[in-house]
C-alpha cells in the first residue's frame, strides 16, 4: 500500500507497485551518482536520438539552439525531468506526467531552480487522452516494461498523438542478454540500480514492440540500440545491436 509520500495517479495501465518504487527513491533523480546513474551516462544519447529523429521526421532546422519551437511535447513517465528539462530547452512547448506525485514535486523544484517554467502534472496517459490532449511528439522513454497493459496503454499514446506526429518510444529487449546485463549485472553485481529495479518478464523484444504499436493504430519504425561500453563508460546507437536497450519511432500515419 502506498503511503502519504507516495500517491499516485489512478489510470488503467499504472502499476502501483512500480510507482511506488521509484517513488522511494525520487529525491535522487538529479543526484549522477546516486541510484539514477545509469540514466545519468544514458541520458546524451537518448538525447541525441530524440532530436535526430525528431528534427528529421519534422523537417526541422537543426541549427538553431531551439529546433523543437512550435511543437508541443508530452513526456510520459518524465520522473525528475532529465529529459524534459533539455525539450524545453530545446524550444517545445512541453508538458510533463508521472503517475508519482513525489516525482512531479522533485522535478517541479528542480525546474524552478534552473529557471525553467515547466507543465508538471501528476497524472496519467489515460487521463490525458480522456482530456482529449493533442501532441506533436511523445517522449516514451523507459516505461512501457513499468505498465500493467502495454495494449491499453498504447492505445491511451495514440489517441494523444496527431495524426502527423511523431513517438519516441524505448525500453528494454526480453532476452537472456538483457537479463545478464539489466538485472544480474545493473542491479545485483554492480549496484547501479536499485534491486527490483525491473521485472524481465515485463521487457519487449522489437519485434513484440512494433506489433504491439501497429495494434494500437501507430505505423513502427526500425529499432535502433543503445549499446553500453563497459571500458569508456559511454553509450553509442547502433543500427544493428538491439539485444538490450533500444528504441524505436513510432507515428500516427
Amino acid at each position: 500500500m502506498l503511503n502519504e509520500t507516495e500517491k499516485t495517479a489512478s489510470g488503467a495501465t499504472v502499476d502501483e507497485d512500480e510507482v511506488a518504487f521509484f517513488a522511494r527513491i525520487a529525491d535522487s533523480w538529479w543526484d549522477p551518482y546516486g541510484p539514477f546513474k545509469p540514466l545519468h551516462q544514458l541520458n546524451p544519447t537518448r538525447l541525441m536520438y530524440i532530436r535526430q529523429e525528431v528534427v528529421r521526421h519534422f523537417g526541422l532546422d537543426d541549427h538553431g539552439l531551439k529546433p523543437f519551437t512550435g511543437l508541443r511535447l508530452l513526456d510520459i513517465g518524465c520522473g525528475g525531468g532529465l529529459i524534459s528539462e533539455p525539450m524545453a530547452r530545446l524550444g517545445a512547448t512541453t508538458v510533463s506526467v508521472d503517475a508519482s506525485e513525489k516525482n512531479v514535486k522533485v522535478a517541479s523544484l528542480h525546474a524552478e531552480q534552473s529557471g525553467l517554467e515547466m507543465d508538471y502534472r501528476n497524472t496519467t496517459a489515460e487521463a490525458l487522452a480522456e482530456a482529449g490532449e493533442k501532441f506533436d511528439v511523445i517522449i516514451n522513454m523507459e516505461v512501457v516494461e513499468h505498465v500493467a497493459d502495454v495494449d491499453v496503454y498504447l492505445d491511451a499514446c495514440r489517441r494523444l498523438l496527431k495524426d502527423d506526429g511523431i513517438m519516441l518510444i524505448s525500453t528494454i529487449s526480453r532476452t537472456s542478454k538483457a537479463y545478464l546485463f539489466a538485472i544480474v549485472g545493473a542491479e545485483h553485481v554492480l549496484r547501479w540500480l536499485p534491486v527490483g529495479a525491473h521485472d524481465w518478464n515485463k521487457f519487449l523484444k522489437p519485434d513484440e514492440l512494433s506489433a504491439a504499436l501497429v495494434r494500437a493504430g501507430f505505423k513502427a519504425g526500425d529499432a535502433t540500440g543503445f549499446v553500453f561500453n563497459p571500458f569508456s563508460r559511454k553509450w553509442r546507437l547502433s543500427a544493428t545491436d538491439t539485444a538490450v536497450n533500444y528504441a524505436m519511432t513510432a507515428t500516427g500515419k
